[in-house]
């Protein structure tokens, strides 16, 4: 997370500077009350790992108190990254105008201090889209839905400038989100910078606590199959209810044209459960719209030795005494929710191995339960007793996030584990499976189909098979 400065920068004398609007309504006024909320919300927010480089964001704008904790996921998700500029875009609540209107201001203030206005994109981009957007002072005079997310910037990112615009109202069509979307796109690429795009909405408003789910529920649905005329129209047929669809459509757009090819739920949650009162609530979400990149998991050596003790520690306890120790973990690389197995050898020779495809837990936990499954509970060994424990060599393999294979000759083997999957039959062979045995690439799949999954040998050939890749750090005892 950012480190904080509350220091005044010093501005030239004729700096124009936008004030906060809601700052005391919508959240704290004081720096040190702002920035301990943000900073519990962010501490608090627990969202799933995202693989790869995040295009948009899609967050709520509705005071802390009610939107706080789920705005909060997905600015965690940025924490730590880079980008030159942020591009925020909200709705227009008071205002009634065409098009977007931008904001030709050189700082916008927040109790945590002055944030630059990147006018250079700003102005590139009303050039570019000059039928589209219009400098309008008089839309931020009451407006919160952009301001809102100005503090999260704050306390999540470093260095960096923003770009502020608002679509008007009563209701911006399609074509409008359209050609915002294709502006941003041409500055974004001309520009060469690392840009963020925020889109800033509120889900359903005021229905009763379980009708407001089910409403939501289908927006979510919808905004998950990352099509923005379909989306756009669910919205105009009343399907999908969301205050900023607008914002959402346009990340839509341009975070597909960015190269962006997935939408993650990081969280979703209602006043109902934020604030209490469940009797006419307001829906919230967190998503990210994200290039997906496979990335190997990167564990230094102290983080393999502390699982490898981990695992050993389990298996000589639980093997003994039928005992699980008890552990504390805090290192940050152990406590992501990523997928292990743990393989044991006696003198060469597999003895048991048992794992979790996708992390559901804390890595060290993954480990340490692994570690008591396959000691145990592999069905093709009898239990470890105690007197093998000396011949025991554990090795641990960390798994990345599968990916859906589209064609095979994306299959590296060596590399990649593999997933197959078809009805209710499924089976996995580890990266090392390949190495081991010297297979080729079809007698690879067709012996995890044969043998892992339960399937006919030449199942993977089939399309309605379905296939996933993903890698593995592997590591062991000497």
């Amino acid at each position: 997370m950012a480190l904080l400065s509350l220091t005044t920068p010093v501005f030239p004398k004729d700096a124009e500077i936008q004030k906060p609007v809601v700052a005391g309504s919508f959240y704290p006024a004081e720096s040190i009350l702002l920035s301990g909320l943000v900073m519990n919300y962010l501490n608090d927010a627990r969202p799933e790992t995202v693989s790869g480089d995040i295009i948009a964001l899609i967050s709520p704008h509705a005071g802390y108190v009610y939107s706080g904790p789920v705005a909060a996921y997905g600015y965690k998700a940025i924490s730590g990254r880079r980008y030159d500029t942020v591009v925020i875009i909200g709705i227009s609540h008071h205002a009634i105008f065409d098009g977007v209107a931008y904001l030709d201001k050189d700082f916008y203030r927040t109790p945590l201090g002055d944030v630059p206005i990147d006018l250079e994109f700003t102005r590139k981009l009303a050039r570019a889209e000059k039928d589209t957007l219009c400098k309008n002072p008089q839309a931020y005079e009451e407006e919160h839905s952009a301001e809102v997310e100005i503090p999260f910037l704050q306390m999540s990112l470093k260095d960096f400038k923003i770009v502020v615009l608002l679509m008007g109202g009563p209701g911006p069509d399609y074509a409008t989100s359209v050609k915002l979307a294709r502006g941003l796109v041409k500055v974004i690429k001309e520009s060469g910078k690392k840009v963020l795009i925020v889109a800033s909405s509120d889900l359903s408003h005021y229905y009763e606590y379980n009708d407001a789910i089910a409403k939501d529920r289908v927006t979510l649905s919808e905004l998950l199959n990352f099509d923005a005329l379909r989306f756009a129209d669910a919205v105009s047929a009343r399907e999908c209810e969301l205050c900023g669809s607008a914002p959402v459509t346009t990340a839509l757009i341009a975070g597909k044209d960015l190269g962006a090819d997935k939408i993650q739920i990081l969280k979703y949650a209602n006043s109902g459960d934020t604030a209490g009162d469940k009797s006419r609530v307001v829906g919230y979400a967190s998503a990210v719209i994200y290039k997906y990149k496979e990335e190997e998991i990167m564990l230094n050596s102290g983080q393999k030795n502390k699982l490898l003790d981990i695992a050993r520690k389990t298996v000589e306890s639980y093997v003994r005494d039928k005992k699980i120790p008890d552990f504390k973990e805090i290192d940050p690389g152990l406590l992501g929710k990523e997928g292990a197995f743990v393989t044991l050898h006696k003198k060469g020779e597999l003895r048991g191995c048992i794992g979790n495809i996708i992390g559901i837990q804390p890595l060290w936990m993954t480990v340490r339960d692994m570690a008591v499954e396959s000691s145990t509970r592999d069905p093709r060994f009898e239990p470890v007793a105690p007197e093998e424990l000396k011949d025991i060599k554990i090795e641990i393999s960390v798994l990345s996030q599968p990916k859906r294979v589209q064609d095979i000759n994306e299959i590296k083997m060596g590399i990649h584990g593999v997933i197959v999957k078809r009805g209710m039959n499924s089976g996995v062979f580890l990266p090392q499976v390949a190495t081991e045995t010297g297979w080729s690439r079809d007698e690879f799949l067709s012996n995890l189909c044969a043998h892992k999954a339960g399937l006919p040998a030449d199942a993977w050939k089939d399309k309605k098979t379905e296939l996933y890749t993903f890698t593995a750090q592997v590591f062991g005892e000497e």
